[in-house]
């Protein structure tokens, strides 16, 4: 009986032991899963060039922005957040991202706009769901938020009041430069500061919308005098030495500390005069350019107007080539249409016989 009991006991302590190494085990797994989940989206970065890394966090500032209305301002994730730590997308469903289209289509952004910055949540919900924090079947379902087709586009666009589609409008809003010196010379207030540099941004280096939404406080070189930023639509990186004007506004704007460290570098606005978060649609850029406009009696400005002033403007200096590289275009085409307007005909021609 003792020798039955004994070899029962060691059994027993045996499977004990065994029990302890599994959960050990489990717990060193447990750690490991953890940094693994950590380096998912890292390891995703690394292999990416800085130009899909922008355009990304661009994408991820609207997703942002969205939650943020969503949840009124409750803890909701920064666009850095959604880019480097899989927590952030903890909670996020398919239905949050079928609203963030819904909510783009509403704002006016253009399909393409649409479809990119769809295609951005995917990725980062994929990377998520690798990292644990979002389940197989939550992705399944994010997965069928797709985006919409050209023939499909078309027909959401004849049903919406307020598009981005592209098109320029019948006739621009031609501005003087007594207009420009105008629109650049904003109130010594928070929103003032933010509204000056967006207008140096437009009117000085002929941004487009988007471009200025995507900058962030590390594309300017005070030092050097210069921002480098990245072009979407023609997938470009470029660096533009900054004009005074702009330099003076960057400078003013980030020595009252109205710049943010992380995000885009304009901020919305907020009650009060004042400025809220980091990060504003390419929708209320174009109605705060519009506002500002109609502050100085110019009705229905766009920011695409203040590019064409930017074109025209340089046109008649510069050569086809260097606004082509200036502007950002990948052929001559467009910056021969503003050298050829700006251009006198008759040129040589006028004098008396």
């Amino acid at each position: 009986m003792n020798t039955v009991t004994t070899s029962t006991t060691t059994t027993d302590n045996t499977a004990i032991t065994l029990a302890t190494k599994q959960s050990a085990v489990e717990k060193a797994g447990q750690v490991a899963n953890v940094y693994a989940a950590g380096a998912v989206f890292a390891d995703y970065l690394a292999g990416k060039p800085t130009n899909t890394r922008r355009a990304q966090l661009a994408d991820l500032d609207l997703f942002a922005a969205f939650l943020c209305i969503v949840t009124d301002n409750a803890d909701c994730p920064k666009a850095a957040d959604l880019q480097s730590t899989p927590a952030s997308w903890r909670g996020v469903t398919h239905g949050l991202v079928t609203g963030f289209r819904n909510w783009l289509l509403q704002n006016g952004y253009s399909i393409a706009s649409v479809n990119r910055a769809l295609s951005s949540v995917r990725i980062y919900a994929e990377l998520a769901a690798k990292a644990g924090v979002i389940t197989a079947d939550a992705l399944a379902m994010i997965r069928t938020v797709k985006g919409l087709g050209r023939k499909q586009g078309i027909e959401v666009d004849k049903q919406r009041s307020t598009t981005r589609t592209g098109h320029k409008k019948a006739q621009n809003v031609t501005l003087t430069t007594d207009h420009a010196k105008a629109l650049k010379l904003q109130p010594d207030t928070p929103q003032g500061r933010r509204d000056a540099l967006l207008m140096c941004l437009l009117l000085d280096h002929g941004l487009r919308v988007s471009e200025v939404g995507a900058l962030s406080l590390p594309d300017f070189d005070l030092a050097k005098g210069t921002m480098t930023f990245y072009r979407p639509k023609v997938d470009l990186t470029q660096t533009h030495k900054l004009t005074k004007a702009t330099l003076k506004a960057v400078k003013a704007y980030i020595d009252a500390g109205d710049a943010p460290a992380m995000g885009s570098i304009i901020r919305q606005s907020a009650k009060g005069g004042q400025l809220g978060a980091a990060g504003v649609s390419e929708r209320n850029l174009s109605n705060r350019v519009c506002d500002l406009g109609q502050r100085i009696g110019v009705a229905g400005l766009s920011a695409h107007d203040c590019r064409h002033y930017w074109a025209t403007f340089w046109a008649g200096k510069v050569g086809e080539f260097r606004l082509m590289e200036a502007g950002g275009w990948t052929s001559t085409a467009t910056a021969r249409r503003y050298v050829e307007l700006a251009s006198i005909s008759n040129e040589g021609m006028d004098g008396d016989d």
